[in-house]
């Protein structure tokens, strides 16, 4: 795939945004990347770093002439910023977005666009606990997943077709799911487990002062994404509040019939729940990757899961 869109515009300059923009650019996808951000410091540094070639402090000025325009700022706000935007999109664009919640913005965006631009949704499965463009990588989408979310249409699949392939030449592993089916198993492998570690993390306040002191690999794994920022959580799990529901309180029950169990001290018991977790992980997730659950293994590099 060389070259298959004139100009690029990524609104929303922040680490998945910021990585985007720069994978487009040095893999040479457009021939023009400009980058959208609100503060001009943010933007000063999209220039230095070589992550766009020209920044915008405008939606409107920035969208201006895009084939592509890419939302990446939180799902709460790309409503409202397409609708800044828009009105510069010419017939023939492309709409798609990197948020971590699809049936909203199926249901919002589409409607504001003008006659014949066509919005994807898209999501890749790449981020960190850590945000900012500071943060930004240009190979943060390598091999991981990005889920795109067609609708029906004739023109819908033919703009499917070149988002997906424009998500590919970025390094990613394309799939496709209708985007409520989406919503209902991203809330499962991703919203949910970070839903958890928030709620952990928040538990540590009645923990004793020096049980930090302690800390071992499975702490550290396990609260890693309770780092992540609250911000953009927040906004995650109120946008899928409608599929995150159930995943939410099946696993608090879970939780509650294990506490029961080590409360009453049934070590048998306890010992079938945990047995048939671990069955049900290994149907869902595969075998554990090397090192992830051995502290003689020397752990992989941190995983990438703003997911």
């Amino acid at each position: 795939m060389t070259q298959p869109f004139d100009t690029v515009a990524v609104l929303g300059l922040g680490l998945l945004g910021g990585s985007v923009a720069h994978a487009t650019r040095i893999r040479g996808l457009a021939r023009r990347v400009v980058g959208i951000g609100r503060r001009r410091e943010t933007a000063d540094l999209a220039l230095a770093r070589g992550i766009v070639d020209e920044v915008r402090l405008d939606p409107a000025e920035g969208a201006r002439g895009a084939d592509l325009l890419v939302l990446a700022t939180p799902v709460a706000s790309m409503a409202r910023v397409l609708e800044q935007a828009a009105p510069s999109l010419r017939a023939g664009a492309l709409v798609t977005d990197v948020g971590s919640v699809k049936q909203p913005l199926v249901e919002s965006l589409p409607a504001l666009l003008p006659e014949g631009v066509t919005y994807v949704g898209a999501h890749p499965m790449a981020g960190s606990h850590e945000s900012g463009l500071e943060h930004a990588r240009a190979d943060l989408l390598e091999a991981a997943t990005c889920v795109i979310t067609p609708t029906e249409g004739a023109e819908q699949a033919r703009a499917c077709d070149r988002i997906a392939s424009f998500f590919e030449a970025l390094g990613a592993r394309v799939v496709r799911r209708h985007p409520s089916v989406h919503d209902a198993e991203v809330a499962w492998v991703s919203h949910v487990p970070h839903a958890a570690a928030f709620a952990f993390s928040h538990a540590l306040e009645g923990a004793p002062a020096a049980a930090g002191e302690l800390r071992g690999g499975g702490f550290r794994d396990f609260t890693r994404i309770a780092r992540s920022d609250p911000d953009l959580w927040a906004d995650i799990l109120v946008q899928n509040q409608k599929a995150l529901a159930g995943p939410l309180r099946d696993t608090a029950e879970a939780l509650a019939t294990l506490a029961r169990l080590v409360e009453a001290g049934d070590g048998e018991a306890v010992h079938r729940f945990l047995a048939a977790a671990r069955d049900t992980l290994a149907r869902h997730a595969g075998p554990p990757d090397p090192g992830a659950t051995h502290p003689e293994i020397k752990a992989a590099p941190e995983a990438a899961t703003k997911e």
